[in-house]
């Protein structure tokens, strides 16, 4: 596990602000919502439709905190990016835009260092505001919409969306599920790929490596991943880069890529205050999470014992939750799975707490694969891997 304190140099113009909202392609963008909101937390914030006069494509945002999370679906039949997008990928995020500072500038210097410009940058506007946007790809069929506020916007999102149709009173009566940020945002890439994408990420965005680990530090006996976290020269935007590692059988990250067909978002990891009480709540709402075994915590028991820190919260009652506990000399952090979210294994979410900790985790990486191994396993996917590394049926 390594951590890197060089920024490098402080890019001559232009910043990336923070993470602004996440596009997920979906088949029904009216029933995903509602699952987030139901399940999550969230509220409806936003929509764009036939009602506001777009003809191609609905979207329902919605928000939670500082959270956005927007969920488009065509409206034609015949829309073939998206269902070209859906057939592969299933529902799956499509989009991780950042505000940024000097659109211009980014979008010229990312063109110059060998970035695909899928969309170069236009202005929309309404009667709230001014808003530039320019759309890059990064790994995958996945992109990144860059948004630059030309002054103050004073609409509920952005140009063109107006307020929800709709918004279900009973979602008032259901607990609050404390989610505040989006911490990270983790991308899965076939075996190899991690080193090319995150040194595009360097290359064309000007991030530096933030935090890496590797198959020798992270594996189970059947499988292992190597990791490299990336983010901008503010460090407010964090981006993780998976890979699997060989092993005795399919990794997580394989049996990601092999359903997902190739590259994506494999979680988002959603910052909380108090994880306690978030997790209760989600769980109250109906929302499923991977679980640690019993022997994680007594194990736990005895590190915290000469540890140089002390965990704040009751040890019981993180073991009835199943949270995980991660740890160094200066603080720790808690943190929580989701199983997937829709029927292909592959996007997931995440909750976070950290307490002086800005790791990932890399402490419950293997209670992690060994709980998702033992989903991986019903699912008839924890499969032996063949010496030309092609899985084979585990009987």
């Amino acid at each position: 596990m390594t951590s890197y304190t060089d920024k490098g140099e402080k890019p001559e113009r232009g910043r990336f602000v923070k993470f602004h909202h996440i596009t997920f392609w979906v088949g029904n963008a009216k029933q995903a919502a509602v699952f987030y909101c139901d399940k999550m937390g969230f509220e409806p914030l936003a929509y764009k439709g036939l009602e506001t006069g777009c003809r191609e494509v609905v979207c329902h945002v919605l928000r939670q905190d500082k959270i956005f999370f927007a969920f488009e679906s065509a409206l034609n039949p015949g829309n073939e990016e998206i269902g070209e997008h859906l057939m592969k990928h299933g529902d799956a995020v499509k989009d991780i835009a950042f505000q940024v500072e000097d659109c211009d500038f980014l979008v010229q210097k990312a063109k110059e260092r060998g970035a695909v410009i899928v969309k170069e940058p236009w202005v929309e506007q309404d009667g709230f505001g001014k808003v530039k946007f320019a759309v890059v790809k990064t790994y995958g069929d996945t992109t990144h919409t860059f948004i630059e506020y030309l002054g103050p916007y004073k609409g509920l999102f952005l140009p063109g969306y107006k307020e929800p149709l709709f918004k279900d009173p009973s979602l008032s009566k259901l607990p609050p599920s404390c989610l505040r940020f989006i911490d990270h945002i983790v991308g899965n890439q076939p075996d190899n790929k991690m080193e090319p994408v995150s040194d595009w990420y360097q290359k064309c965005l000007l991030f530096h490596r933030f935090w890496s680990i590797d198959d020798t530090q992270l594996h189970t006996q059947y499988s292992s991943l190597r990791s490299i976290v990336v983010t901008n020269y503010e460090e407010t935007i964090k981006m993780p880069i998976n890979e699997p590692a060989q092993g005795k059988k399919k990794s997580q990250i394989q049996e990601y890529v092999d359903y997902n067909g190739g590259a994506g978002v494999q979680h988002i990891a959603l910052n909380t205050s108090d994880i306690i009480k978030a997790v209760i709540n989600l769980k109250n709402r109906g929302m499923e999470f991977l679980a640690a075994p019993d022997s994680y915590y007594s194990s736990l028991r005895e590190k915290l014992k000469t540890a140089k820190i002390k965990v704040k919260e009751d040890i019981n009652k993180l073991q009835e939750l199943k949270i995980l506990v991660d740890f160094d000399d200066k603080g720790y952090l808690l943190q929580i799975f989701t199983k997937p979210v829709q029927d292909r294994p592959t996007l997931f979410l995440e909750v976070i707490q950290r307490h002086n900790h800005f790791g990932f985790g890399a402490g419950n990486f293997q209670s992690l694969f060994e709980a998702i191994e033992k989903d991986q396993d019903a699912r008839g996917n924890l499969t032996v891997l063949t010496p030309d590394a092609q899985p084979k049926a585990f009987y």
